[in-house]
């Protein structure tokens, strides 16, 4: 069963930064991207980047170009959103999800999700 835990969310002050951690099991981890996805309470989910976890090549939303990075730890199966800058219209529950990573960040192309972790961004 394929099963993927996000963690590291919480409370933090504008221009803070937070590492959110994506822990996944019940498959190979390098055959997959990794999305990171969030959702602030009244909008739809967008992408905010992923990781190709077989080369380490990343895309990232306008948003968040020059503020986050994404790696991936393929031997612990566990990928991470580093997030720095961050301001308080980050505020959202951030997922991680699996599957195709590419310059056009969609939710329709991820087949796997975690249950989110809140990212609380004060002014």
């Amino acid at each position: 069963e394929v099963q993927l835990a996000e963690s590291g969310g919480g409370l933090v002050q504008a221009g803070g930064s937070l590492r959110l951690s994506c822990a996944a099991s019940g498959f190979t981890f390098d055959d997959y991207g990794v999305g990171w996805f969030r959702q602030a309470p009244g909008k739809e989910r967008e992408g905010v980047g992923c990781i190709n976890t077989s080369d380490g090549s990343t895309y990232f939303a306008d948003s968040v170009k020059g503020r986050f990075t994404i790696s991936s730890d393929n031997a612990k199966n566990t990928a991470y959103l580093q997030m720095n800058g961050l301001k308080p219209e980050d505020s959202a529950v951030y997922y991680c999800a699996l599957g195709a990573c590419g310059e056009v960040l969609t939710t329709f192309v991820y087949d796997y999700w975690g249950q989110g972790t809140q990212v609380t961004v004060s002014s």
